[in-house]
This record gives C-alpha cells, structure tokens and sequence, in this order.
C-alpha cells in the first residue's frame, strides 16, 4: 500500500531550478533513503513531504489519516519540562485513560454505587472495556518503553528530572529524536538522524529502526547506517531524482552500471549517426544516389537523439604528500590518563604506533576521545603518564570544532596568510581542486556551510605536508562524495594516521588498527571496524563460556592476584544476575497469581447474587482494593527489577 506519493515536483529559487519532475513513492513498512551532495536540495524536499513547504509545480498525496513525524538536522528539543515529563506528553491519551480507570475504581467502591446494581453493572462494563483498550495500546508497558528509549540514547535516571532546557544542545536534539521515535507516527522522516551519536547509540538505533512498525524516510551521509537501515534509495543528483532497490551498497553498484549502460547506448547512437551522416554527405548531390540519403537525412531528423551520459558532479580533487619520512616509531603513549582539572575520562592509556599505520580511535561520547588527541598535541596535559613522539615526525591536526578557521578572512586570504611566498594563481589553483572556484574564494570564512569550512579545512592540511596526521571526527559536515575522496587521499597517503570517527564505513575504508578507549583505558583490535565488531562478540561470548564453566566446575587452582580479581568480579556478577533474575521470575509469578485473584473477584462482584447483598459487596471491594494495591506495588517492582536487569545485562557486555 503507498502511504505517500510525490509526483513531478519542482523547486525553483527564482531563475535557478534546484530540482524539477521528481517522484518518490514511500510504501507502507518502507524503508527509503533519500541521498545526495550537499545543496542538491534533500531536506527541501524532505519539507515539502513533511507538509512544511508546498512545492512549485507537481503535488504531494498522502494516504487518508496518515500521520507523519519529521525529525529535523540538530533541531533540539525546547520545553520547560523535564526530561520524564517531556517523554510523557507523548502518552497524553493514554494517560487519560488511565486517570478514567482510576476515576471508575473509585466510583466502584462508593457504598451508593455499590447499593445499585444496575449502576455498578454499566461501570464495571465500562472500566472492563477502558481496561482492555489500555492494555490493547501498551497502557501497562509505555513507562518502560520510556525508559528503553532513553536509555538507548544514553539518558539514565539521573537525567530524568532534569529540565531539558538544562541539556546540552547535542542532548536536546537526541531528546527531540527520542520523542519521535516514541510517538510512533506512521511515515517517520528524519534528516541527518546519526550526527553527534557515538557507535554504541548508532548501533542502538539501527537495531530500533529495523523493528519500527511504521514506514522511514532517511537522509544520511552515513553510508553504513543506510546499508543497515535502507532497503530502497532515491538519489537526487543534477536536479532530478532516480530510484533504485536495496541498500546503499546496492545501488552504488546499480548506479555504475547504469552509467555503464548508458555509455554503451550512447556510444552505439553516436556511431550509427556518423555513418548515416556520412551516407549523406556522399551522396547528396548525386542523382543516382540522392532519394537514398535523402531517407537518411530524414531518418536522422527523426530520431531520438541520447543525451551524452553524464556521472556525478565534480568531486574535489586532493592528496596529501609528506615533505620527509618519519621513523618507524611515530608515538608512544604510556600509562597516561586524560581528563579535566583533574578529573579523569580515561586511564590508563597505552599506545604504540608504527610508521605507515591507520589508528582508529572509538568509544562513547564523553569518554576523551578529542581531549586525547588534544592531549596528544600538547594543547591539554596529560594527568599522567607520558606521550613520546619518534624522530622526524611532523604532526597535522584536523580539529572537528573548525577552531583553526577565522571568520572574518576570505577563503582565499584564510590559505594564502599561510603561504604568502606562494603565487596567488596557485592557491587559486588548488583551492579551485577543493571545488572553491570563481567568487567562491571571495567569500568570508563566517558565510561558509559546515561542507564547506570542512573542505577548507581539508585544505590547510593538504598544504603542510605533514607526515603524521591527527584528524578529529574528519567526515563531519562531508557529504558522501567528498567522504570517499577523503577516504581516496587518506588511503594514497605515505605517512601515518591517528584519526577518532563515528563513521563506520569510513573506519572501515581506512583503519588498520582500532583502539577502543574507555574509562579504563585502550583495547587494541588489529583491523577495522566490521574485525573490531565481530572480535569483540567472539571476547564476549568466550567470557560468558569461561565463567559459565567456571561457575560449573568451582575452581580451586591458584590464579595470579589480576587475574583471581577479574574472576572474583565476574562470579559476583554471575551471581547478582541469577539472583536478580529469580526476583523478576518470582514478581512474574505473583503478578499473574493477583491478576487471577482480582478477576475472580470482579466476577463474583458482577454476579447477580452479590447484588442483593450489600455486605457481601463491601467485603469483596473491600478484597478487590487489597489486591488491586498489591497487583501496583507489585508491578511497580517488577518493572523497577526488570529494567535493573536490563541495565545489568548492558553493563556486562
């Protein structure tokens, strides 16, 4: 079933055309992703679909009573509320009629009520009903589901009562995301979803979109999100749009392929047009063989003519090249420790890098992976320990903050201040290589898109020479073109990368090493990110065999202090869990032996024989209070048990 059609739509910014004549269908349960450099227009579209803008020509159809969530790019949440009570409001008509329950409960209780049979009758009629629809629509779980989501974002209770207008902007727009995903609207579009989230979150969420019950449309740079979460993609691209199946990958496959094809298709026309021009030319003006060419040349007046195929637009074109060669040993960090006024993120902190290596650094956000590197540099010191540079290393630094820009110069000034020796023509030369061309290079650096600063930035490095590159979050801002030239000239370089990235394509491309930091140091994994992935499942599932057979077999060999330690703790937490698994199975237990208890009751209340006598209905509403309250109490602790065995369980992956 389509829940939305787009049919030839145009958006024109007066005599400039952005698109013109595109189409989309996003079917119920979809899953689009809609992808393109930035500027060719995705989140005006995107708007337009989400009934913000209208569209120049063409229009936009929506199934009857759809209903559409849009999420847009680092666009925060504002209220006064807090962090619980904003989530809350998603669950407005729920809530309602849980206070209507409550509301019943009471009148069923009244003595006059109780004293009416017919009365009693119709409420408890209708507070069964009202109890079946809450239940129906998650009336019982939505507070767990809060917490779910919250917690999949990286809000734990402390955040709860905290008022959102206190939260970073970062959290703010998480938070705003957070909301969406829990109104649950049947075409759920977001814009840019992954930006600022570390690969923990990222992994969350893919996991939540692949089980959303309502449709997606997606726009992301992240091409290894897309591969997961999209299962069709639209690619806008010189003002029109083309559809293609299956994920990002697919259609970068497809995509080749059909520019093959076209190629092919042009290239047989272009041919048959030379020799039916030739005919033409050479027999024209013969008389014998002129009522032929003339068919030709009408044959070529007819004809279809192939538009020459063109492929995408032009890319940036960049390498980076050391003035020298380092030693083999670039840095060694030894037991150090990161932080602020003396408050530690992450210790200790080991590294060991080589001439010619590509590190990765990954791990949640707010565990120092930037102050490392600033650390590193020099331009924070280190709590501890000690960072040693080899011989012969000259040391780049891309800084995702954008610090090193100045907003008041002009893009030319902002490269040529640092090579002033250097004829203008060639920095216009190699500014123009990073697509800064004609009054592009007249602009200030403050007028600049985020794309484009990162570009410029890109090009201050490119132009030291360095022969260790430090880069900070380095496709942030890039779109997917200029990601995979980065990834090109990254590849291609002769020195040595350190580099910290949520983007896991992009580790992927580059890293031959990953260093998972954390508050407890560095974890070295030899490969790249789908190697870190999957080696760490095969850590975990080895641990939870070794203390299972542990556990099993109780063993007395003297083990070395560390090691005795390490399985002390997770024997402990063995034993936590079965313990707090056993509570949960017991709440389970009871709630289902009180449920069946009050359903009894409400039964022998509804019988025609209890309501003659009134003392007999006090006593069993008398009963059904009781219960009722230990059914709460009960729930409530299972609820609270439940989620700390989750919490449990995620605290020991």
């Amino acid at each position: 079933m389509i829940l939305l059609q787009v049919q030839q739509v145009s958006r024109r910014f007066g005599a400039t055309v952005l698109f013109h004549d595109v189409t989309l269908d996003v079917s119920d349960h979809g899953r689009v992703a809609l992808v393109g450099r930035n500027g060719a227009g995705k989140s005006t579209l995107i708007k337009m679909i989400a009934g913000e803008t209208t569209p120049d020509d063409g229009q936009i159809t929506r199934k009857r009573g759809l209903t559409v969530g849009y999420q847009a790019q680092n666009a925060g949440l504002n209220s006064t509320k807090t962090v619980w009570n904003e989530m809350l409001t998603v669950f407005a008509k729920l809530r309602a009629m849980e206070q209507k329950m409550h509301d019943l409960e009471g009148q069923m209780s009244d003595p006059q009520v109780i004293a009416d049979a017919d009365q009693l009758q119709q409420i408890t009629k209708t507070y069964d009903q009202l109890q079946q629809d809450f239940s129906d629509q998650n009336g019982y779980g939505y507070q767990a589901e809060i917490r779910g989501v919250l917690h999949g974002f990286e809000f734990n209770e402390d955040y709860y009562d905290k008022p959102v207008s206190e939260l970073s902007g970062g959290q703010r727009t998480q938070l705003a995301l957070a909301k969406r995903l829990l109104e649950k609207p049947d075409l759920l579009i977001l814009d840019e979803p992954t930006n600022h989230l570390d690969v923990e979150t990222l992994t969350w969420l893919e996991g939540y979109l692949q089980s959303y019950p309502g449709a997606l449309l997606v726009v992301s740079h992240d091409r290894y999100f897309l591969d997961h979460v999209a299962t069709e993609v639209y690619d806008m691209s010189r003002g029109s749009l083309s559809h293609y199946q299956g994920n990002y990958s697919h259609f970068i496959d497809e995509k080749a392929q059909r520019l093959q094809q076209a190629w092919k298709e042009y290239d047989k026309q272009q041919t048959e047009i030379s020799k039916l021009e030739d005919f033409v030319n050479r027999n024209i003006v013969r008389a014998s063989t002129t009522k032929r060419a003339q068919a030709r040349r009408k044959q070529l007046e007819k004809m279809d003519r192939l538009d020459r195929p063109e492929g995408d637009e032009k890319v940036a074109r960049f390498s980076f090249r050391p003035h020298r060669q380092s030693g083999n040993v670039v840095l060694d960090v030894v037991n150090a420790a990161v932080g602020y006024d003396g408050h530690t993120l992450s210790s200790p902190i080991n590294l060991d890098i080589k001439k010619h290596q590509a590190i990765a650094i990954v791990g949640p956000n707010g565990v120092g992976k930037s102050t490392l590197l600033k650390t590193i540099l020099g331009k924070l010191p280190a709590l501890k320990g000690q960072i040693i540079f080899g011989t012969g290393v000259d040391t780049g630094y891309y800084d995702q903050d954008q610090a090193n820009l100045h907003d008041k110069k002009t893009v030319l000034h902002e490269l040529w201040d640092d090579h002033p020796t250097t004829p203008e023509g060639d920095i216009r030369s190699i500014l123009g290589s990073f697509l800064f061309t004609g009054s592009d290079v007249d602009k200030t650096v403050h007028s600049l898109s985020g794309g484009e600063k990162a570009r410029l930035l890109l090009t201050k490095l490119a132009l030291r020479h360095d022969n260790f590159l430090m880069l900070d979050e380095p496709t942030n801002h890039l779109d997917i073109d200029s990601r995979e030239v980065l990834e090109n000239a990254l590849n291609d370089f002769d020195g040595t990368i350190l580099f910290v990235s949520h983007d896991r394509y992009f580790i992927n491309q580059i890293a031959t090493q990953v260093i998972e930091l954390s508050p407890n140091g560095t974890t070295r994994y030899l490969g790249n990110y789908d190697y870190y992935v999957s080696k760490k499942a095969e850590q975990d599932a080895y641990a939870a065999k070794e203390a299972a057979e542990a556990e099993a077999a109780h063993p007395t060999v003297t083990a070395p202090k560390q090691t005795q330690v390490d399985y002390q703790q997770q024997k402990d937490r063995q034993k936590a869990k079965r313990k707090l698994s056993r509570q949960v199975q017991a709440l389970e237990d009871q709630l289902g032996d009180l449920e069946k208890e009050k359903t009894q009751i409400e039964e022998t209340m509804s019988q025609p024989e209890s309501f003659n006598d009134a003392d007999k209905l006090a006593d069993l509403q008398q009963q059904l209070d009781v219960v009722t309250t230990k059914l709460d109490q009960t729930e409530d602790d299972w609820t609270n048990k439940s989620l700390a065995l989750e919490d449990f369980d995620d605290a020991t992956d």
